[in-house]
């Protein structure tokens, strides 16, 4: 699968990003792939290629780009127990920067920039996310319901907070299908059944659902919070909603 480097142009400069898509020509539906906390790296580029596989043209942004190029931080290959706490230590205040104000102002350049690619065909496209771009996803997903028809989100980040700005208190701007993936220590009970019944209250289609045995970070295959068949459930249940939501 081709794999290119890509500069977006956003409000506040340039976002650099990858994207991934089919060989041999032709326009294919849009997928916004956005990263979690550790940021863009080998792993992403082989979860694109593999979207692109099955037909997609996954974009994948720095959401760091603020603070430069990707890999803003230096990060080992694996991401084990015995560093976890020191590469969260530079991730935290990247985060704490990455504001709803410009989730929302670089979801606007991400997607005017996907749809506009000349691979990517006309219709609606789907925005996944991971750890913290599982949240971007959402709040993605409730500001374009004209584009998005499909959006899912795997081991989410503060998808249930107080803030009347909580992604969970705007689900019902949602056109899109809905699938999040859990792992076991993501959100509490209470905070499960607070997104479930406000996601039936919009008439939302969606799927909710805890991964059994997972940590957070379970889709990463360079970390210790891998889990193999998780990962595999996770292409099971993404796969057919990007199907069936997305035109052809």
């Amino acid at each position: 699968m081709p794999v290119k480097s890509l500069q977006i142009p956003t409000a506040d400069g340039q976002a650099d990003a990858f994207a991934a898509f089919p060989d041999g020509g032709g326009r294919h539906p849009g997928v916004l792939l956005y990263m979690d906390a550790f940021g863009l790296r080998p792993v992403l580029r082989d979860m694109a290629r593999e979207l692109a596989e099955h037909g997609y043209y996954v974009l994948v942004p720095n959401l760091f780009y603020r603070h430069g190029q990707a890999p803003v931080i230096d990060l080992p290959e694996h991401i084990g127990k015995e560093v976890r706490s020191t590469v969260f230590a530079q991730v935290m205040p990247l985060i704490e920067t990455h504001t709803v104000e410009r989730v929302l102002g670089d979801a606007d350049a991400y997607l005017g920039f996907l749809t506009a690619q000349p691979e990517v065909s006309a219709g609606p496209v789907a925005v996944i996310g991971y750890c913290m771009g599982a949240n971007a996803a959402m709040r993605t997903a409730a500001d374009h319901p004209d584009q998005v028809a499909a959006v899912a989100g795997f081991h989410p980040s503060r998808l249930v907070t107080d803030a009347p700005d909580s992604p969970h208190r705007l689900v019902s701007k949602l056109t899109a299908e809905v699938h999040l993936g859990l792992a076991e220590n993501d959100m509490t009970p209470e905070a499960v059944s607070e997104l479930g019944q406000a996601l039936d209250a919009a008439g939302v289609r969606y799927a909710c659902e805890i991964y059994p045995g997972t940590v957070h970070g379970f889709t990463m295959a360079d970390t210790d919070a891998f889990d193999p068949s998780a990962l595999r459930r996770h292409w099971d249940e993404l796969l057919p909603l990007l199907d069936r939501t997305l035109s052809r």
